[in-house]
């Protein structure tokens, strides 16, 4: 996934604030999780984050392209591992990566719901 840095994600340092990194890892694990899963998946179960862990390692500035890549590590029964690399186009730059713990939850009740193995299979590396 791409995105231009726009002027409302720079701070007062003038780089890219550390929220919209966040925004970022949220946007590209939802445009991933729309992308490959079933209508009857996303219908049955949603998401929501119990851990974030960012590094931050070199700032992005106004008018850079980034390039957003997220997959999925672990996955039991009730937690997924996501990681999120994010990239300067220009010089493929790691501006920051992204490891974020994410429990199903099911729609009817929302409380935390086993993933169904074709699910698992299809989004998660184990």
């Amino acid at each position: 996934m791409a995105v231009i840095v726009q002027p409302g994600d720079i701070d007062g340092l003038n780089h890219v604030n550390n929220t919209v990194y966040l925004r970022w890892v949220q946007e590209v694990a939802t445009a991933h999780w729309e992308s490959l899963a079933s209508p009857e998946a996303q219908a049955a179960m949603g998401w929501v984050v119990v851990r974030h862990e960012i590094d931050y390692k070199t700032a992005a500035n106004l008018g850079d392209e980034i390039l957003l890549r997220t997959w999925v590590g672990e996955a039991s029964r009730l937690k997924f591992e996501r990681f999120t690399e994010i990239r300067r186009k220009t010089d493929n730059q790691l501006l920051s990566q992204a490891r974020t713990l994410w429990v199903p939850i099911d729609w009817k009740t929302g409380k935390p719901t086993r993933v169904p193995a074709d699910v698992r299979s299809r989004f998660s590396v184990s």
